[in-house]
């Protein structure tokens, strides 16, 4: 079994035996804010499930179907679990709202106070785990469901508290107030993550990634690689595909042209931290590149070297030679 797998089980049935405690300590207290928190540990559950699964699809080899993997089901498990959460966020503001039209007493609140804090100490514990493994492993889905068990215990904390407050103050409607915070809570976060996975969907450019391919490309810069433009990143699963144009001098052979891409491709792979496939387009050198051209005795050079253009976000995906903007 792969290690992704095994996060996700980890996180799937810590989901399950919090969210036994949860509803538990529900059922001791009748607290409406307790049932907002032992509500969204269901939605824990369900995402882990398929959060499983899309480990499992992603994994799979390309095939005639898919020639860039499968890979992409991991933004539809993000859109999932978000949309899961969004759904919770609803009924848990609903079921608030209601509450003040028909309260009602909270009882045996120091049970269900150390119940709950039993259940954000270990949620936090493993959403920090999995958050670190799922970045290591360059896993979005593991990761989300780290940042997701993280928010549930950071929901649990202010739950705790509130708990405290109706045991010293003997006022009921802090349950209520709970409530609703806790539900609005719930429902951003549901969105910041549908927000993610439709970005991934609709190939939005990922700023993170993008700058780590310039900083790589940068540092492995050759002069032969006399400007580099219309890059495009996508991001599959764990894999980068990238295509872009290379401009290299114009006298270079054919031979000599696929061995500077297999240069720029293998450089590239070495410099990352995840598999990248290119699809690189050479460019043939204009005598306007001259200026920026770092190649030594070059025989067809039309001025000298002057100008070192740096290689930024902004610059690399613009279609156009560095000297029509430079």
């Amino acid at each position: 079994m792969s290690k992704e797998k095994r996060l996700i089980l980890l996180s799937l049935f810590t989901g399950i035996a919090l969210m036994l405690v949860k509803f538990m300590a529900y059922f001791i207290t009748e607290s409406n804010a307790i049932f907002s928190d032992a509500a969204e540990s269901i939605v824990n559950v369900v995402a882990s499930s398929f959060a499983f699964y899309s480990i499992y699809l992603s994994a799979r080899p390309k095939d005639e179907n898919h020639p860039y993997g499968h890979g992409k089901v991991e933004f539809f498990s993000i859109f999932v679990e978000g949309g899961l959460i969004f759904i919770a966020g609803s009924i848990i503001l609903i079921k608030s709202f209601y509450a003040l039209i028909v309260p009602n007493a909270v009882s045996n609140i120091m049970e269900g106070f150390w119940l709950i804090l039993s259940t954000a100490i270990v949620n936090f514990g493993v959403g920090e785990y999995l958050k670190r493994r799922g970045a290591t492993l360059r896993s979005m889905t593991i990761e989300a469901d780290g940042k997701h068990l993280q928010i549930d215990a950071i929901s649990s904390l202010g739950l705790i508290a509130g708990l405290y407050l109706i045991k010293i103050t003997q006022m009921q409607w802090i349950d209520t107030a709970l409530s609703a915070g806790l539900g609005s809570y719930i429902l951003w976060s549901g969105y910041k993550m549908l927000r993610k996975s439709i970005s991934g969907l609709m190939d939005e450019s990922d700023v993170a990634v993008v700058q780590e391919v310039v900083d790589v490309l940068n540092s492995k810069r050759q002069a032969d690689w006399i400007d580099v433009h219309n890059m495009r990143i996508q991001r599959y699963g764990q894999e980068l595909h990238m295509d872009c144009h290379l401009t290299m001098p114009k006298y270079y052979t054919l031979t000599k042209v696929h061995d500077v891409i297999s240069d720029f491709e293998q450089s590239l792979n070495e410099g990352l931290d995840m598999p990248t496939e290119l699809f690189i387009h050479a460019d043939p050198c204009m005598p306007q590149c001259c200026h920026y051209c770092n190649v030594k005795d070059c025989p067809i050079r039309a001025e000298e070297y002057t100008k070192h253009i740096a290689w930024t976000p902004v610059n690399l995906p613009k279609n156009m030679k560095h000297f029509r903007d430079s």
